[in-house]
Protein backbone atom coordinates (compact mmCIF):
# COMPACT_ATOMS: atom_id res chain seq x y z
CA UNK A 1 0.00 0.00 0.00
CA UNK A 2 1.36 3.89 -0.79
CA UNK A 3 1.70 5.21 2.25
CA UNK A 4 -0.38 8.51 2.26
CA UNK A 5 -7.20 16.98 4.54
CA UNK A 6 -10.39 17.11 5.15
CA UNK A 7 -9.69 20.84 5.84
CA UNK A 8 -8.38 24.23 4.15
CA UNK A 9 -4.94 24.35 2.07
CA UNK A 10 -3.81 26.83 3.98
CA UNK A 11 -4.11 25.60 6.94
CA UNK A 12 -1.46 22.60 6.13
CA UNK A 13 1.00 25.35 6.62
CA UNK A 14 0.36 26.17 10.27
CA UNK A 15 0.29 23.21 11.49
CA UNK A 16 2.66 21.19 13.93
CA UNK A 17 5.42 20.81 10.92
CA UNK A 18 8.42 18.17 10.75
CA UNK A 19 12.01 19.40 10.02
CA UNK A 20 13.56 19.69 6.69
CA UNK A 21 13.94 16.11 4.98
CA UNK A 22 17.90 15.37 5.52
CA UNK A 23 17.73 12.54 2.97
CA UNK A 24 17.61 12.23 -1.00
CA UNK A 25 18.12 8.95 -2.86
CA UNK A 26 18.02 7.77 -6.37
CA UNK A 27 15.40 6.80 -8.78
CA UNK A 28 12.71 5.08 -6.20
CA UNK A 29 10.69 2.33 -7.68
CA UNK A 30 6.84 1.81 -8.17
CA UNK A 31 7.18 0.18 -4.95
CA UNK A 32 8.79 2.49 -2.90
CA UNK A 33 10.94 0.19 -0.50
CA UNK A 34 11.57 1.66 2.83
CA UNK A 35 15.07 1.49 2.85
CA UNK A 36 16.91 4.65 3.62
CA UNK A 37 19.78 6.17 1.30
CA UNK A 38 22.83 8.62 1.93
CA UNK A 39 22.36 12.04 1.21
CA UNK A 40 24.51 14.67 -0.23
CA UNK A 41 24.74 18.19 1.68
CA UNK A 42 21.44 19.94 2.31
CA UNK A 43 22.99 22.90 0.32
CA UNK A 44 24.11 20.97 -2.41
CA UNK A 45 20.96 19.13 -2.19
CA UNK A 46 18.76 22.10 -2.40
CA UNK A 47 20.76 23.26 -5.47
CA UNK A 48 20.37 19.93 -8.16
CA UNK A 49 16.97 19.54 -6.69
CA UNK A 50 15.06 22.95 -6.88
CA UNK A 51 14.33 24.48 -10.16
CA UNK A 52 14.83 21.88 -12.26
CA UNK A 53 12.21 22.42 -14.60
CA UNK A 54 11.77 25.39 -18.00
CA UNK A 55 9.16 26.09 -19.96
CA UNK A 56 8.73 23.73 -22.75
CA UNK A 57 10.22 25.37 -25.93
CA UNK A 58 7.19 25.92 -28.19
CA UNK A 59 7.56 23.57 -31.11
CA UNK A 60 6.79 20.96 -28.35
CA UNK A 61 3.89 22.88 -26.66
CA UNK A 62 2.34 23.47 -29.85
CA UNK A 63 2.16 19.69 -30.26
CA UNK A 64 0.38 18.22 -27.46
CA UNK A 65 -3.23 17.95 -27.17
CA UNK A 66 -3.23 17.14 -23.65
CA UNK A 67 -3.97 18.76 -20.72
CA UNK A 68 -0.83 21.11 -20.54
CA UNK A 69 0.45 24.00 -19.33
CA UNK A 70 -0.36 26.99 -21.23
CA UNK A 71 0.96 30.48 -20.00
CA UNK A 72 -2.20 31.72 -19.17
CA UNK A 73 -3.41 28.11 -17.82
CA UNK A 74 -0.68 27.92 -15.26
CA UNK A 75 -1.17 32.07 -13.71
CA UNK A 76 -5.27 31.38 -13.60
CA UNK A 77 -6.26 30.00 -9.76
CA UNK A 78 -8.08 26.38 -9.59
CA UNK A 79 -10.37 25.14 -7.02
CA UNK A 80 -10.32 22.35 -4.98
CA UNK A 81 -12.82 21.48 -2.31
CA UNK A 82 -14.02 24.97 -2.50
CA UNK A 83 -10.56 26.05 -1.70
CA UNK A 84 -8.78 28.27 -4.50
CA UNK A 85 -5.42 27.64 -4.96
CA UNK A 86 -2.98 30.25 -7.02
CA UNK A 87 0.01 29.37 -8.90
CA UNK A 88 2.22 31.32 -6.64
CA UNK A 89 0.75 29.35 -3.73
CA UNK A 90 2.53 26.29 -5.15
CA UNK A 91 5.31 27.13 -7.37
CA UNK A 92 8.27 29.62 -5.68
CA UNK A 93 11.15 30.41 -7.78
CA UNK A 94 12.24 32.42 -4.75
CA UNK A 95 12.18 29.17 -2.37
CA UNK A 96 15.06 27.19 -2.47
CA UNK A 97 12.75 24.12 -0.84
CA UNK A 98 10.32 24.36 -3.66
CA UNK A 99 11.04 21.97 -6.43
CA UNK A 100 7.08 22.26 -7.73
CA UNK A 101 6.94 22.98 -11.64
CA UNK A 102 4.28 24.59 -13.78
CA UNK A 103 4.10 21.39 -15.47
CA UNK A 104 2.63 19.82 -11.93
CA UNK A 105 0.73 22.89 -10.93
CA UNK A 106 -1.54 22.38 -14.15
CA UNK A 107 -2.54 19.08 -12.76
CA UNK A 108 -4.13 20.34 -9.80
CA UNK A 109 -7.95 20.63 -9.66
CA UNK A 110 -8.06 18.20 -12.86
CA UNK A 111 -9.50 15.78 -10.74
CA UNK A 112 -9.98 12.95 -13.08
CA UNK A 113 -11.59 10.42 -10.94
CA UNK A 114 -14.27 12.80 -10.54
CA UNK A 115 -15.07 11.99 -14.43
CA UNK A 116 -17.94 10.02 -14.33
CA UNK A 117 -17.01 8.82 -18.31
CA UNK A 118 -13.36 8.72 -17.35
CA UNK A 119 -11.94 5.47 -16.94
CA UNK A 120 -10.57 6.13 -13.44
CA UNK A 121 -14.15 7.90 -12.53
CA UNK A 122 -15.83 4.35 -13.81
CA UNK A 123 -13.17 2.13 -11.80
CA UNK A 124 -13.87 4.49 -8.54
CA UNK A 125 -17.78 4.13 -8.76
CA UNK A 126 -17.73 0.31 -9.31
CA UNK A 127 -15.85 0.40 -6.00
CA UNK A 128 -18.18 2.81 -4.48
CA UNK A 129 -21.12 0.49 -5.59
CA UNK A 130 -19.23 -2.80 -3.85
CA UNK A 131 -18.93 -0.50 -0.80
CA UNK A 132 -22.33 0.76 -1.07
CA UNK A 133 -23.64 -2.59 -1.19
CA UNK A 134 -21.52 -4.60 1.32
CA UNK A 135 -21.40 -1.87 3.83
CA UNK A 136 -24.89 -0.20 3.19
CA UNK A 137 -24.43 3.84 4.81
CA UNK A 138 -21.63 2.77 6.56
CA UNK A 139 -18.20 4.60 4.25
CA UNK A 140 -18.05 7.71 4.63
CA UNK A 141 -16.74 8.94 0.82
CA UNK A 142 -14.37 12.17 0.66
CA UNK A 143 -12.73 12.85 -2.80
CA UNK A 144 -12.07 16.48 -2.50
CA UNK A 145 -9.67 17.14 -0.40
CA UNK A 146 -6.90 19.51 -0.66
CA UNK A 147 -3.86 18.03 -1.96
CA UNK A 148 -1.46 20.48 -0.22
CA UNK A 149 -0.85 19.29 2.86
CA UNK A 150 2.10 19.16 6.00
CA UNK A 151 4.63 16.88 6.38
CA UNK A 152 3.72 15.84 9.62
CA UNK A 153 0.46 15.07 7.77
CA UNK A 154 2.34 13.36 5.04
CA UNK A 155 4.75 11.27 6.58
CA UNK A 156 4.72 12.22 10.41
CA UNK A 157 1.09 10.83 11.27
CA UNK A 158 1.69 7.57 9.27
CA UNK A 159 4.81 6.81 10.94
CA UNK A 160 7.06 7.59 7.62
CA UNK A 161 10.90 7.00 9.35
CA UNK A 162 12.38 10.38 9.52
CA UNK A 163 15.31 8.72 7.26
CA UNK A 164 13.05 6.95 4.38
CA UNK A 165 13.41 7.97 0.89
CA UNK A 166 10.45 8.89 0.44
CA UNK A 167 11.45 12.38 2.68
CA UNK A 168 14.04 13.79 0.18
CA UNK A 169 13.43 16.09 -2.34
CA UNK A 170 14.04 13.34 -5.24
CA UNK A 171 11.01 11.83 -4.51
CA UNK A 172 8.59 14.40 -3.08
CA UNK A 173 7.26 17.76 -4.22
CA UNK A 174 7.49 20.04 -1.45
CA UNK A 175 6.06 23.66 -2.08
CA UNK A 176 8.15 24.54 0.80
CA UNK A 177 10.19 23.09 3.73
CA UNK A 178 6.97 22.38 5.74
CA UNK A 179 4.32 21.68 2.92
CA UNK A 180 4.14 18.97 0.25
CA UNK A 181 1.87 18.10 -2.62
CA UNK A 182 0.68 14.93 -1.27
CA UNK A 183 2.16 11.73 -1.87
CA UNK A 184 -0.42 9.57 -1.08
CA UNK A 185 -4.14 9.67 0.08
CA UNK A 186 -2.97 8.74 4.00
CA UNK A 187 -1.81 11.55 4.58
CA UNK A 188 -6.00 12.60 5.42
CA UNK A 189 -6.26 9.63 7.97
CA UNK A 190 -4.99 11.01 10.96
CA UNK A 191 -7.56 14.47 10.45
CA UNK A 192 -10.43 11.91 9.25
CA UNK A 193 -9.70 9.87 12.25
CA UNK A 194 -9.52 12.67 14.58
CA UNK A 195 -13.06 13.92 13.20
CA UNK A 196 -14.60 10.82 14.56
CA UNK A 197 -14.94 8.95 11.20
CA UNK A 198 -14.45 5.19 11.57
CA UNK A 199 -15.93 3.94 8.10
CA UNK A 200 -14.13 5.60 5.39
CA UNK A 201 -12.67 5.89 1.74
CA UNK A 202 -10.24 8.73 0.72
CA UNK A 203 -9.65 9.15 -2.87
CA UNK A 204 -7.50 11.72 -4.82
CA UNK A 205 -4.65 12.42 -7.07
CA UNK A 206 -1.07 12.00 -5.60
CA UNK A 207 2.00 13.42 -6.71
CA UNK A 208 5.39 11.70 -6.78
CA UNK A 209 8.93 12.59 -8.98
CA UNK A 210 9.06 9.40 -10.53
CA UNK A 211 10.89 7.87 -13.92
CA UNK A 212 9.44 7.92 -17.46
CA UNK A 213 8.01 4.92 -18.91
CA UNK A 214 4.40 3.73 -19.78
CA UNK A 215 3.38 2.75 -16.28
CA UNK A 216 4.38 5.91 -14.31
CA UNK A 217 3.70 9.35 -14.06
CA UNK A 218 4.25 12.17 -11.42
CA UNK A 219 0.47 12.56 -10.49
CA UNK A 220 -1.70 9.80 -10.39
CA UNK A 221 -4.51 8.70 -8.42
CA UNK A 222 -5.11 6.56 -4.68
CA UNK A 223 -8.08 5.08 -3.13
CA UNK A 224 -7.11 4.11 0.45
CA UNK A 225 -9.96 2.85 2.93
CA UNK A 226 -9.84 2.76 6.70
CA UNK A 227 -12.15 0.80 9.29
CA UNK A 228 -12.55 1.32 13.10
CA UNK A 229 -13.52 -1.49 15.43
CA UNK A 230 -14.42 -1.23 18.72
CA UNK A 231 -13.61 -3.90 21.62
CA UNK A 232 -17.46 -5.21 21.23
CA UNK A 233 -17.16 -5.89 17.50
CA UNK A 234 -14.77 -8.97 18.64
CA UNK A 235 -15.06 -9.95 21.78
CA UNK A 236 -17.13 -13.34 20.94
CA UNK A 237 -15.35 -14.34 18.33
CA UNK A 238 -12.64 -16.22 19.48
CA UNK A 239 -10.14 -13.77 17.93
CA UNK A 240 -8.30 -11.00 19.46
CA UNK A 241 -8.45 -7.85 17.99
CA UNK A 242 -5.62 -8.13 15.28
CA UNK A 243 -6.87 -11.29 13.95
CA UNK A 244 -10.35 -10.17 13.89
CA UNK A 245 -9.30 -7.01 11.79
CA UNK A 246 -6.94 -9.00 9.35
CA UNK A 247 -9.48 -11.72 8.87
CA UNK A 248 -12.25 -8.82 7.99
CA UNK A 249 -9.92 -7.08 6.05
CA UNK A 250 -9.15 -10.17 3.30
CA UNK A 251 -12.39 -11.22 3.29
CA UNK A 252 -13.33 -7.37 2.26
CA UNK A 253 -10.70 -7.13 -0.27
CA UNK A 254 -11.25 -10.49 -1.61
CA UNK A 255 -14.83 -9.55 -2.19
CA UNK A 256 -13.35 -6.37 -3.91
CA UNK A 257 -11.22 -8.06 -6.78
CA UNK A 258 -14.00 -10.62 -6.97
CA UNK A 259 -16.08 -7.37 -7.90
CA UNK A 260 -13.42 -5.92 -10.70
CA UNK A 261 -12.36 -8.99 -11.94
CA UNK A 262 -15.04 -11.76 -11.02
CA UNK A 263 -14.12 -15.69 -10.32
CA UNK A 264 -10.15 -15.12 -10.29
CA UNK A 265 -7.38 -17.11 -7.86
CA UNK A 266 -6.03 -14.89 -5.53
CA UNK A 267 -3.29 -14.93 -3.14
CA UNK A 268 -1.98 -13.02 -0.50
CA UNK A 269 1.68 -11.77 0.34
CA UNK A 270 3.13 -10.53 3.41
CA UNK A 271 4.94 -7.52 3.51
CA UNK A 272 5.95 -4.59 5.10
CA UNK A 273 4.12 -0.89 5.38
CA UNK A 274 5.51 1.39 8.52
CA UNK A 275 1.85 2.35 9.17
CA UNK A 276 0.35 -1.28 9.47
CA UNK A 277 1.63 -4.64 10.99
CA UNK A 278 1.01 -6.81 10.06
CA UNK A 279 0.73 -5.80 6.52
CA UNK A 280 -0.60 -7.79 3.03
CA UNK A 281 -0.21 -7.34 -0.53
CA UNK A 282 -3.49 -9.07 -2.61
CA UNK A 283 -2.54 -10.69 -5.90
CA UNK A 284 -4.66 -12.03 -8.66
CA UNK A 285 -4.52 -14.48 -11.28
CA UNK A 286 -5.24 -12.27 -14.37
CA UNK A 287 -4.62 -13.12 -18.27
CA UNK A 288 -1.73 -15.47 -17.46
CA UNK A 289 -0.08 -13.78 -14.81
CA UNK A 290 -0.15 -12.98 -11.20
CA UNK A 291 -0.94 -9.19 -10.40
CA UNK A 292 -0.66 -7.00 -7.49
CA UNK A 293 -4.27 -5.64 -6.32
CA UNK A 294 -3.64 -3.32 -3.26
CA UNK A 295 -1.63 -3.29 0.05
CA UNK A 296 -3.54 -3.36 3.39
CA UNK A 297 -2.82 -4.34 6.91
CA UNK A 298 -4.21 -3.65 10.63
CA UNK A 299 -3.07 -0.38 11.36
CA UNK A 300 -0.54 0.37 13.94
CA UNK A 301 -1.51 1.12 17.30
CA UNK A 302 0.31 4.43 17.83
CA UNK A 303 -1.64 5.91 14.69
CA UNK A 304 -4.87 5.50 16.25
CA UNK A 305 -3.67 5.96 19.80
CA UNK A 306 -2.60 9.69 18.73
CA UNK A 307 -5.94 10.30 17.38
CA UNK A 308 -8.41 9.47 19.84
CA UNK A 309 -8.93 5.48 19.33
CA UNK A 310 -7.54 3.74 22.50
CA UNK A 311 -8.36 0.20 22.62
CA UNK A 312 -9.78 0.16 19.07
CA UNK A 313 -8.19 -1.87 16.44
CA UNK A 314 -8.56 -1.07 12.41
CA UNK A 315 -7.71 -1.94 8.62
CA UNK A 316 -6.48 -0.18 5.93
CA UNK A 317 -5.97 -0.69 2.44
CA UNK A 318 -4.65 1.51 -0.49
CA UNK A 319 -5.06 0.83 -4.40
CA UNK A 320 -3.68 3.15 -7.42
CA UNK A 321 -6.51 3.51 -9.73
CA UNK A 322 -4.30 3.81 -12.90
CA UNK A 323 -2.74 0.36 -11.95
CA UNK A 324 -5.84 -1.42 -12.01
CA UNK A 325 -7.72 0.55 -14.89
CA UNK A 326 -4.71 -0.38 -17.48
CA UNK A 327 -5.62 -3.43 -16.65
CA UNK A 328 -9.28 -3.94 -16.59
CA UNK A 329 -9.70 -1.12 -19.94
CA UNK A 330 -6.58 -2.54 -21.91
CA UNK A 331 -5.02 1.33 -21.49
CA UNK A 332 -1.14 0.50 -23.29
CA UNK A 333 0.12 3.94 -21.43
CA UNK A 334 -0.30 5.98 -18.74
CA UNK A 335 -0.11 8.97 -20.65
CA UNK A 336 -3.49 8.47 -21.90
CA UNK A 337 -5.33 8.98 -18.63
CA UNK A 338 -4.92 12.83 -19.40
CA UNK A 339 -5.61 13.04 -23.18
CA UNK A 340 -8.73 15.13 -24.37
CA UNK A 341 -8.61 13.54 -27.69
CA UNK A 342 -12.37 12.34 -28.33
CA UNK A 343 -10.58 9.23 -30.13
CA UNK A 344 -9.92 8.31 -26.33
CA UNK A 345 -13.07 10.14 -24.36
CA UNK A 346 -15.44 8.64 -26.28
CA UNK A 347 -14.59 5.36 -25.55
CA UNK A 348 -15.82 5.00 -21.92
CA UNK A 349 -19.62 5.44 -20.63
CA UNK A 350 -20.78 5.97 -17.09
CA UNK A 351 -21.04 2.61 -15.61
CA UNK A 352 -19.55 0.35 -18.21
CA UNK A 353 -16.15 -1.31 -16.46
CA UNK A 354 -13.98 -3.11 -18.37
CA UNK A 355 -14.83 -1.67 -21.91
CA UNK A 356 -11.29 -2.51 -23.98
CA UNK A 357 -9.53 0.37 -25.46
CA UNK A 358 -9.23 0.43 -29.24
CA UNK A 359 -5.55 2.07 -30.05
CA UNK A 360 -6.21 4.89 -32.40
CA UNK A 361 -2.61 5.66 -32.48
CA UNK A 362 0.24 3.53 -34.54
CA UNK A 363 2.74 6.59 -35.04
CA UNK A 364 6.36 5.18 -34.37
CA UNK A 365 8.48 6.43 -31.14
CA UNK A 366 11.78 8.07 -32.30
CA UNK A 367 14.79 7.23 -29.95
CA UNK A 368 17.53 9.54 -29.37
CA UNK A 369 20.67 9.29 -27.44
CA UNK A 370 22.33 11.37 -24.71
CA UNK A 371 25.88 10.54 -22.53
CA UNK A 372 27.11 12.30 -19.67
CA UNK A 373 29.38 11.86 -17.22
CA UNK A 374 27.67 12.05 -13.54
CA UNK A 375 28.52 13.73 -10.51
CA UNK A 376 27.55 12.42 -6.91
CA UNK A 377 24.33 14.39 -6.63
CA UNK A 378 22.58 13.05 -10.02
CA UNK A 379 19.94 10.97 -9.87
CA UNK A 380 17.57 9.97 -12.54
CA UNK A 381 14.48 11.16 -11.10
CA UNK A 382 15.94 14.86 -11.57
CA UNK A 383 16.91 13.69 -15.24
CA UNK A 384 13.34 12.69 -15.78
CA UNK A 385 12.03 16.05 -14.51
CA UNK A 386 14.01 17.90 -17.11
CA UNK A 387 12.90 15.93 -19.58
CA UNK A 388 9.71 16.39 -18.60
CA UNK A 389 9.51 19.70 -18.49
CA UNK A 390 11.05 20.41 -22.02
CA UNK A 391 8.37 17.41 -23.65
CA UNK A 392 5.63 17.11 -21.25
CA UNK A 393 3.48 14.24 -22.58
CA UNK A 394 5.59 13.47 -25.85
CA UNK A 395 8.40 12.48 -23.94
CA UNK A 396 7.12 7.97 -23.53
CA UNK A 397 10.63 6.65 -22.00
CA UNK A 398 13.80 7.54 -20.62
CA UNK A 399 15.69 4.45 -20.05
CA UNK A 400 19.44 4.04 -18.63
CA UNK A 401 20.92 1.53 -21.81
CA UNK A 402 25.12 1.69 -20.70
CA UNK A 403 26.61 2.66 -17.68
CA UNK A 404 31.11 2.51 -17.12
CA UNK A 405 33.47 3.99 -14.97
CA UNK A 406 36.77 4.48 -15.93
CA UNK A 407 40.09 4.43 -14.43
CA UNK A 408 39.54 8.29 -13.15
CA UNK A 409 36.90 6.69 -11.66
CA UNK A 410 34.17 8.98 -13.25
CA UNK A 411 31.02 7.12 -14.05
CA UNK A 412 29.15 7.44 -17.54
CA UNK A 413 25.24 7.22 -17.99
CA UNK A 414 23.90 6.73 -21.17
CA UNK A 415 20.17 7.44 -21.67
CA UNK A 416 17.72 6.51 -24.30
CA UNK A 417 15.03 8.91 -24.69
CA UNK A 418 11.73 7.86 -26.63
CA UNK A 419 9.65 9.96 -28.32
CA UNK A 420 5.64 9.57 -29.14
CA UNK A 421 2.98 11.45 -28.88
CA UNK A 422 0.07 9.01 -28.69
CA UNK A 423 -2.37 11.04 -30.83
CA UNK A 424 -0.28 12.33 -34.03
CA UNK A 425 3.05 12.32 -35.91
CA UNK A 426 5.93 14.22 -34.70
CA UNK A 427 7.93 16.67 -36.78
CA UNK A 428 12.28 15.99 -37.24
CA UNK A 429 11.90 19.40 -36.62
CA UNK A 430 10.04 19.06 -32.99
CA UNK A 431 11.52 16.18 -31.96
CA UNK A 432 15.68 17.36 -32.67
CA UNK A 433 14.68 20.53 -31.04
CA UNK A 434 13.52 19.05 -27.84
CA UNK A 435 16.55 16.80 -27.74
CA UNK A 436 18.63 19.98 -28.01
CA UNK A 437 16.49 22.00 -25.09
CA UNK A 438 16.98 18.14 -23.22
CA UNK A 439 20.63 18.25 -23.69
CA UNK A 440 21.43 22.51 -22.88
CA UNK A 441 19.24 21.94 -19.34
CA UNK A 442 20.66 18.49 -18.81
CA UNK A 443 23.69 20.46 -18.52
CA UNK A 444 23.09 23.57 -17.29
CA UNK A 445 20.11 22.26 -14.63
CA UNK A 446 21.87 18.95 -13.65
CA UNK A 447 25.66 19.65 -13.82
CA UNK A 448 26.67 16.99 -16.08
CA UNK A 449 29.41 16.92 -18.52
CA UNK A 450 27.95 15.64 -21.35
CA UNK A 451 30.01 13.46 -23.84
Amino acid sequence: MRPLIRTACLRARVRAMATLPTTTAAAFSSTRAPFPCPSPSPARRLLVATRLLPSAPPAAAAGARTLRTSAAAAEAAVEVGGVKIAREDVVKEDDPTNNVPDTIYSKIGLQLHRRDNHPLGILKNTIYDYFDKSFPSQFVKFDDLCPLVSTKQNFDDVLVPADHVSRSYNDTYYVDAQTVLRCHTSAHQAELLREGHTHFLVIGDVYRRDSIDSTHYPVFHQMEGFRVFSPDDWSGSGMDGTAYAATDLKKTLEGLATHLFGAVEMRWVDTYFPFTNPSFELEIYFQGDWLEVLGCGVTEQEILKSNGRTDHVAWAFGLGLERLAMVLFDIPDIRLFWSNDQRFTSQFSKGKLGVKFKPFSKFPPCYKDMSFWINDEFTENNLCEVVRGIAGDLVEEVKLIDNFTNKKGMTSHCYRIAYRSMERSLTDEEINDMQWNVREEVKSKLRVELR
